[in-house]
């Protein structure tokens, strides 16, 4: 007994020595971490014996240590310790420290939501470190109108016209499973609740039980996805936060602005038909690599979503028959109630409320049991075509307009509000109205999603056939002038006869699904790799050809460096094309992708870059005439446009974003951002708040001389970069041997390809592995490389160099930006970790290349803190060095068990010494059963028993521990 104890406490010290001191008054997170971490080690004690759980708690001792002194030999004897383990131990182990990380995150979340709400009752964000990523709605109205002098009203308009629409995408960043998301959500609520002050000790006991039974389910489920998810698993995925967060969110969040607004003396509520919050999704229609994304796939989520949408409204309707009761109406609403009335005669028994006849002294339950039937009809409807391809519910009978949905409920709006009842129709109805314009009748709007290339090969199929030439072999002037004339003419150019590739008949059939499903279906059609003007018209084209009555919006996307420079000419040649300038009727939008140019450049250059294009695309609207709004293509890491949201907005430069703005949430993102009600409603105050401080208060233009300090540096970047990246003859081989990159498609993360095409070297492979697996190593090479022989060049040029890039990171918020972000990144790395990766997986004879790249490490931070005015990387955010303080022993557990994992993997002759089998299992008579049971989860692996699981499991704690830079 008193050897566990001395190990209970043994851990508490660790926690504590870590973390010696409170960052603040309202700091619990050693307590929650401390709490969460006891559960679960007696629940693996339990599960597993004490022999086990003495082993993880001498693998955190080892690796605390390595944290405390930095001493290699510590990681080596980390080493010796975890390849001693057989295959089941070894699977256990990695487990309970990916297990640990996943509660080590929820306690950081519920301290942050704990100090938010302690601040708010304060009414204090002086101290908040964290300010600059944080927008309070209600601070930044009150800022904007007593230190900025805007008058109320025009805070007001320009709120009720600016629009954030959030795209949904399933980029395969999100390594955890939907079981465990609900089971961390539930242990989350259980910490959250055991620490309320008003609490009993029944309600604490039976908390307790609760969060027990959450970590030991949690525990006991495999993280491991057996089987890589279709396009409909992620769509559904995303979909679930909707009914779980984002339904109620948006009314409630609303609400707040309605309460932020009287707080300045604004006595109106938004309007519920202002645009302020939508919602996009590209799963089901990203096609860009991706051939699992079928016609097929994209018919089924768009119907889904329909499906989905009328189930939600439907869930709702009952509880606003019930509440409006009233019998006092208008005339314009009493004359539809009798018309309803008398149009409608029979019981409808399968409804559990208001099944018979609705009475006409009760009006608005008459108008309102018309809109139920419509949305039952509805949901039915989509319900059926899923199924069986056809419906017999007659279209007349459901809703296929938001407008025709919306008018019956304007109609009680206006009706309550005229008989005196206003609070009444401010009540839930408002909510219900505000949910009808946010999300519309199909949910989120899908974007298509497609290369260049594909709609290239259409239009040459289609030129052959004709017997015109090839379209692929000719000039962009050639190109245009055929469109052009196409466009304006009225020949069909698709006969039924066109002899058509796969290639060629998957995209024409996508076309007449859009044309086929109702129009609000769908949002914007995005081009990747778009580099001209005939990209976008030949979309047009096609869309013409297939019959799209309502045609989307087409939406260049430009990714690579040399994309980007050329951008705001290709933009100006399409604007200067009269057909099309007609077409836009005033307004464009243009995507600019974050992963790409940061894989082309590296992040300095992709930056500056992606900064520039803005503000000449911008520029180049301005004089056709044009309302431009960006689309950015932000990852969820650093190396891909992450970071947090508040900042990345703050940060763009002037006239660039203009009240309308339109961003992508990738992954993991989504669950960081609308995994609780708490998070999405700080999501959706972060950019409503960013973007209307971005527009009435824009941060100020950078001088001459600090662009042409960016251009040089970035010139300098780029060209170490590349050299290293592009140009070094085995860099790939080296980047295949210090990473599991080879190894990351095993996670079944996402559902597409981690390359777009199978062979080739760094340029074909997808940016989210490329970052994921230096990510992996806690060396992030993409994101500093490049940035530190870009300072060192200036400032050795010139010493004064070094006193401007000081007034940049202090007066221009781009360049601050980025320096903090790559400082936050450093702060996650790890020589140490990187140098063990080097030196036991990397051959001999590249090692020495690892070396320079580890001391180009050193250099690079050091002086990025010297451009900081830092002596420690996160100096001014204790908050988050404390977090990242108490994670660190954890994921060096699993980086030692991944390197020496993947050198048993890669090297079958590397001899381990297998220690005695120490875990056993409750419910077997026979010790070893458990972990055969573990290791039989995988019977198909071509590695040795255990290891493949071991290193899944790995790679899942690191993205886990490593957050956003994973």
């Amino acid at each position: 007994m008193s050897r566990k104890l001395e190990k209970m406490a043994s851990i508490d010290a660790q926690l504590r020595l870590l973390a010696p001191g409170k960052v603040s008054e309202d700091d619990k997170l050693v307590e929650y971490d401390a709490l969460l971490l006891d559960r679960f080690l007696d629940i693996l004690q339990d599960l597993h014996g004490e022999e086990i759980r003495d082993k993880v708690q001498d693998c955190y001792e080892i690796s605390a240590e390595y944290e405390g002194k930095r001493d290699i030999q510590k990681l080596e004897e980390l080493g010796r310790v975890l390849t001693s383990l057989d295959a089941g131990d070894s699977i256990v182990v990695a487990k309970a420290f990916t297990n640990m990380l996943n509660l080590a995150n929820l306690a950081e979340e519920v301290q942050i939501a704990y100090r938010r709400r302690s601040k708010l009752k304060k009414r204090d964000f002086s101290d908040e470190a964290s300010a600059t990523t944080e927008s309070d709605i209600e601070e930044t109205l009150k800022r904007l109108v007593g230190q900025l002098n805007k008058s109320p009203e025009e805070v007001f308009d320009a709120l009720k016209n600016q629009t954030v629409d959030l795209v949904f995408t399933a980029h395969p960043t999100q390594s955890v499973r939907r079981s465990l998301l609900q089971k961390h959500g539930r242990i989350r609520d259980c910490l959250t609740q055991l620490n309320a002050k008003d609490i009993t000790p029944d309600d604490k006991q039976e908390l307790d039980e609760a969060l027990q039974r959450e970590i030991h389910a949690a525990f006991r489920t495999d993280e491991i996805r057996r089987n890589p998810p279709t396009p409909q698993d992620e769509m559904r995925a995303g979909m679930s936060y909707f009914h779980e967060t984002i339904w109620k969110g948006v009314p409630k969040f609303l609400r707040r602005l309605d309460t932020a607004l009287k707080n300045i003396g604004i006595n109106e509520r938004v309007p519920y038909n202002a645009p302020l919050i939508q919602f996009s999704s590209w799963m089901g229609g990203d096609r860009d690599g991706n051939p699992r994304v079928t016609p097929e796939v994209t018919r089924d989520v768009c119907l889904l979503a329909r499906m989905m949408a009328a189930n939600l409204y439907f869930s709702r309707i009952e509880d606003l028959m019930f509440e409006l009761s009233m019998w006092r109406c208008s005339d314009e609403l009493r004359e539809r109630a009798r018309q309803l009335h008398m149009s409608s005669k029979k019981d409808s028994k399968h409804y559990i409320e208001f099944w018979k006849q609705i009475p006409l002294n009760e009006p608005y339950r008459v108008i309102l049991g018309d809109v139920r039937d419509k949305l039952y009809n509805t949901r039915e409807r989509a319900r059926q075509i899923l199924a069986n391809g056809a419906s017999d519910i007659p279209v007349e009978s459901t809703f296929t307009d938001v407008e025709e949905f919306l008018e019956p409920l304007e109609l009680c709006y206006r009706s309550l509000c005229a008989c005196g009842d206003r609070s009444i129709a401010d009540g839930s109805l408002l909510d219900f109205l505000r949910q009808v314009s946010t999300f519309g009748l199909s949910l989120v709007r899908l974007d298509i999603r497609q290369e260049s290339d594909r709609h290239t090969d259409v239009l040459d199929a289609i030129t052959k056939h004709l017997e015109i030439g090839s379209y692929k072999e000719w000039s962009e002037e050639r190109r245009l002038q055929w469109l052009l004339a196409e466009l304006s003419g009225k020949r069909p150019l698709l006969g039924g006869d066109l002899p058509k590739t796969e290639e060629v008949a998957e995209v024409l059939d996508t076309f007449h699904v859009i044309a086929e499903l109702p129009s609000d279906s769908f949002g914007a059609y995005i081009i990747s790799m778009a580099t001209c003007t005939s990209d976008v018209l030949a979309v047009e084209l096609l869309q013409r050809e297939c019959r799209v009555k309502k045609p989307l919006r087409v939406v260049p996307l430009f990714e690579k460096l040399a994309d980007l420079e050329n951008a705001p000419a290709a933009v100006a040649r399409l604007f200067s094309t009269e057909w099309y300038r007609n077409r836009i009727n005033g307004k464009q939008e243009v995507m600019i992708g974050y992963s790409d140019s940061g894989k082309d450049a590296g992040r300095l250059s992709a930056a500056w870059q992606l900064y520039k294009a803005q503000e000449q695309l911008v520029q180049v609207a301005k004089e056709y005439g044009v309302k431009l709004t960006m689309f950015h293509g932000r990852g969820g890491t650093v190396g891909r446009g992450g970071g947090p949201t508040h900042l990345a907005i703050l940060s763009q430069p002037r006239d660039t974003i203009n009240g309308s703005l339109r961003v992508t949430v990738q992954g993991e993102v989504i669950e960081q951002s609308f995994g609780e009600e708490h998070l999405c409603f700080r999501t959706l105050q972060r950019y409503t708040a960013a973007t209307l401080e971005h527009g009435m208060h824009p941060p100020s233009a950078p001088k001459p001389e600090w662009r042409a300090l960016m251009d040089e540096m970035a010139v300098v970047a780029t060209e170490e970069y590349r050299s290293v990246v592009f140009h070094e003859p085995r860099f790939v081989e080296y980047f295949r041997l210090a990473t599991p990159e080879l190894e990351y498609g095993r996670m079944n993360i996402g559902s597409r390809p981690s390359k777009r095409k199978p062979s080739g070297g760094i340029e074909t492979l997808r940016a989210i592995p490329w970052i994921f697996a230096w990510t992996q190593t806690r060396f992030h090479l993409p994101v500093w490389l490049g940035f530190g022989s870009a300072i060192k060049t200036v400032i050795s040029k010139d010493i004064k160099n070094l006193h401007m890039l000081k007034d940049m990171y202090n007066e221009w918020p781009f360049f601050r930006v980025t320096i903090d972000l790559m400082e936050m990144v450093l702060a996650k790395g790890d020589l140490g970790i990187a140098a063990l990766y080097n030196k036991i997986l990397v051959s001999p004879e590249l090692q020495h290349f690892g070396e320079k790249l580890l001391v180009n490490y050193e250099t690079t931070k050091e002086l990025i803190l010297q451009v900081a005015g830092h002596k420690e990387p996160l100096e001014g955010d204790p908050y988050l060095r404390q977090r990242l303080t108490l994670r660190d022993p954890y994921i060096t557990v699993l980086n030692v068990s991944q390197v020496y994992t993947l050198k048993r993997i890669r090297d079958p002759s590397f001899s381990v010494k297998i220690g005695k089998h120490l875990s056993r299992d409750i419910t077997e008579e026979s010790s070893t059963k458990a972990a055969d049971e573990l290791v039989k989860l995988n019977p198909t692996s071509e590695y040795p028993p255990g290891l493949e699981d071991t290193l899944i499991l790995t790679m899942k704690g690191i993205a886990a521990g490593v957050q956003n830079t994973g």
